[in-house]
């Protein structure tokens, strides 16, 4: 396989690295700059410069790769469109790979480790993301309030530890931590410290050798994407008030909600016999335990919600070329209109941006007019049936109402 060139511009620090495709990427150059703002100047004289020291030229790329946020709001930008100008001119493959996900690849080669990303998103709010073993996303990148971390993090590393195993070692890695250690109060940051995760690199920040590596295990999948459809990843909606919201009251920044209460978690194997016996509940032709053990064998993206400890919703979702495929999803009855389904939609909505992916796709029964009003409120709209698709009473099949919502439209 021929070289991989990756630029991350997502932080005060860019850098362009030229990495030969192997078993593991092969680093020929990497070349970083610091402090220069939005990076716009240096990226194309850093690209030449490692194409330079390779002794190759641009034609000898096989594979382009960025990193595409979340991050400053310029950089990401500057990357996304640089990648895919570069790939555009020489006919070439390209893969986004999110930032927080780059920083965890820089500890992957060691041993197995739960490792929790924060990066600073300014304003005393952080992105933060967790990953276990081989980069296994167990909590999708958000953006938080620092001193809303540890509220966060406390009722859910019990699960992210039982879905990679107890034994693994969790640590904090990233720069956003600095962040942290500023805003909680003395007497909250001495109990996070005491929650048995270790405080690894409070420096660390997304490098293009780390975007290399990630796209090329993506490469060799054939996960990579047309130029077109790759897409900065953006985790903060405003970064300042419009005027006609100054003028009704609001002052200093937009600030992230608090954490959560509920809890969105990947699917483990230990969920399921709570996800078969709500899905039983809420079927009248439901997916057997088998059909769940075989989608988590298969690694399709899966979540439950967790309320008070539990299981009030789940949803299987399976990634296609262009769009991602709800293929089963259900909320407990006693937690239905309380926003319970809108949240596995956008988990797999950011799941999917994280793929450049267009849109999302489910399938609906025509018979059930409650999940049509509840899609119809979530922006779906109908595409066309298949006929038959559904088992029935008394033998008989049932089309399915196919719905899709393009990535972004809520």
């Amino acid at each position: 396989m021929k070289p991989i060139l990756a630029i991350e511009t997502s932080t005060p620090v860019c850098s362009i690295a030229l990495a030969q495709s192997s078993e593991t990427p092969t680093l020929f150059h990497e070349q970083c700059i610091q402090g220069t703002p939005g990076h716009a100047q240096s990226v194309l004289p850093l690209i030449d410069a490692v194409l330079t020291r390779a002794g190759i030229s641009r034609h000898d790329l096989g594979l382009v790769a960025f990193g595409q946020g979340p991050g400053a709001f310029t950089g990401i930008r500057l990357g996304c469109s640089m990648a895919q100008s570069i790939a555009y001119a020489l006919d070439l493959p390209l893969v986004p790979v999110n930032s927080l996900l780059a920083v965890a690849a820089g500890f992957a080669q060691e041993q197995p480790r739960l490792t929790l990303v924060a990066l600073d998103a300014r304003m005393d709010e952080i992105y933060f993301a967790v990953y276990g073993p081989d980069l296994k996303e167990l909590q999708s990148p958000i953006l938080i309030g620092a001193a809303d971390i540890e509220r966060f993090i406390a009722p859910r590393l019990y699960y992210w530890r039982r879905a990679v195993g107890a034994q693994v070692e969790a640590e904090l890695v990233g720069q956003g931590w600095q962040v942290v250690s500023r805003c909680l109060p003395i007497e909250t940051l001495a109990a996070f410290k005491a929650m048995s995760i270790n405080w690894r690199d409070e420096q660390a920040l997304p490098r293009a050798h780390h975007i290399a590596s990630v796209a090329l295990s993506r490469w060799q999948a054939g996960q990579t994407v047309a130029p077109e459809r790759a897409l900065p990843l953006y985790l903060r909606d405003k970064v300042a008030f419009t005027t006609a919201e100054r003028n009704q009251g609001a002052g200093g920044n937009p600030k992230v909600a608090s954490a959560a209460t509920d809890l969105i978690l990947p699917m483990s194997v230990q969920d399921l016999s709570a996800v078969v016996e709500l899905e039983l509940q809420s079927q009248a032709f439901p997916w057997s335990r088998r059909h769940f053990e075989d989608a988590l064998a298969a690694n399709y993206p899966a979540w439950v919600i967790r309320r008070e400890g539990q299981l009030i919703g789940f949803c299987v979702a399976m990634l296609a070329i262009e769009e991602v495929h709800i293929l089963v999803i259900a909320v407990a009855s006693d937690a239905r209109r309380s926003g319970v389904g809108s949240m596995l939609l956008s988990q797999a909505e950011r799941h999917a941006e994280m793929w450049a992916l267009g849109r999302v796709l489910l399938e609906v029964r025509p018979s059930n007019t409650r999940a049509l009003a509840f899609y119809a409120q979530q922006s779906f709209t109908e595409i066309g049936r298949r006929k038959a698709y559904y088992p029935a009473a008394y033998g008989q099949r049932e089309d399915a109402i196919v719905m899709s919502r393009r990535i972004g439209e809520t």
